[in-house]
């Protein structure tokens, strides 16, 4: 995120799961208030509304992602916002602008500290690398082998801590320590761009031993960035599977709490789910080849 992205250059390497926040925008009359929908969501949708000046749309929101999770779901919603306010009135956008817009949203009328790329990875899907500078983004859309997706999904576990956490508070705490020229801030997202560099490229070699690798080291990194970021449940996780035989590791997000995504050897699979079942919620899901859906 900015500075450091405008200033340094920035790189992200994601891929985006079945987890999905659904935005339905109804027209006509009042808006009416929904129940349903969670207040964080609530705060994104209703600044959409404005964006669009849409004053006679009533919107709800569906999740299937805990809140503070550190899956980009705030962003999804946004993304889902902008794209079902848009066909309300009629309008095609690019998946790149969809994603432009919902980030300006959360992080210009809400005020929510934040990059671009969980906006991106809902509004394009699949596996992306993006690149990050003063002169805008540039996409690359990563192809998965049959081989590589089977493996993902069935050797890495998302982890769901059960601690939600503010991942604003963290990115600032982050971004003001680059802006003070800590060194140690500073070597660390040196790191971190180069190594999410390297992940596109293992991910596009279908070497997924290669990115666990990579993702341990990002994590060591990761977690020097600030106090906050690692957590003791967290520390719990990844020493337990490591033990039962992971080969990679880390917190999403902007961590606290959150999501731990844990990849297991090939051969220690079932060992790694029984040792890390007990420590949080294991979350389902399947790589997303497709990004944000814009239907009837």
């Amino acid at each position: 995120m900015p500075p450091y992205s405008d200033e340094m250059g920035g790189y992200v390497c994601n891929l985006a799961i079945t987890r999905y926040a659904t935005v339905t925008v109804t027209r006509g009359g009042h808006r009416e208030p929904d129940a349903e929908s969670r207040g964080s969501d609530k705060s994104i949708t209703d600044a959409a509304a404005r964006r669009f000046h849409m004053n006679d749309a009533s919107i709800s929101v569906r999740s299937d992602f805990p809140i503070g999770a550190g899956l980009g779901g705030s962003s999804a919603t946004g993304v889902a916002a902008v794209a079902a306010l848009a066909m309300a009135r009629g309008e095609s956008m690019l998946p790149s602008a969809i994603a432009e817009l919902s980030r300006s949203i959360e992080v210009g009328d809400l005020g929510i500290a934040g990059g671009r790329q969980d906006h991106y990875a809902a509004a394009f899907g699949g596996a992306l690398g993006l690149r990050f500078s003063a002169r805008g983004t540039e996409v690359r859309n990563i192809p998965l082998g049959a081989k590589i997706r089977s493996d993902i999904e069935r050797r890495c576990f998302i982890v769901y801590t059960g601690q939600s956490r503010v991942s604003g508070e963290t990115i600032t705490a982050v971004m003001d320590a680059y802006r003070n020229r800590d060194p140690v801030v500073l070597f660390a997202l040196q790191r971190i761009r180069a190594l999410a560099e390297s992940m596109a490229d293992a991910l596009a070699a279908g070497d997924l031993e290669t990115l666990a690798k990579l993702v341990t080291e990002q994590w060591t990194h990761q977690r020097s960035l600030n106090p906050a970021i690692p957590t003791p449940l967290i520390d719990d996780i990844v020493e337990k599977a490591a033990e039962a035989g992971s080969i990679g590791a880390k917190a999403l997000g902007a961590s606290g709490g959150g999501c731990v995504l844990v990849i297991a050897r090939n051969d220690r699979i079932d060992q790694v789910r029984e040792v890390v079942e007990p420590l949080g919620e294991i979350l389902p899901f399947t790589i997303a080849r497709h990004g944000v859906d814009q239907c009837e």
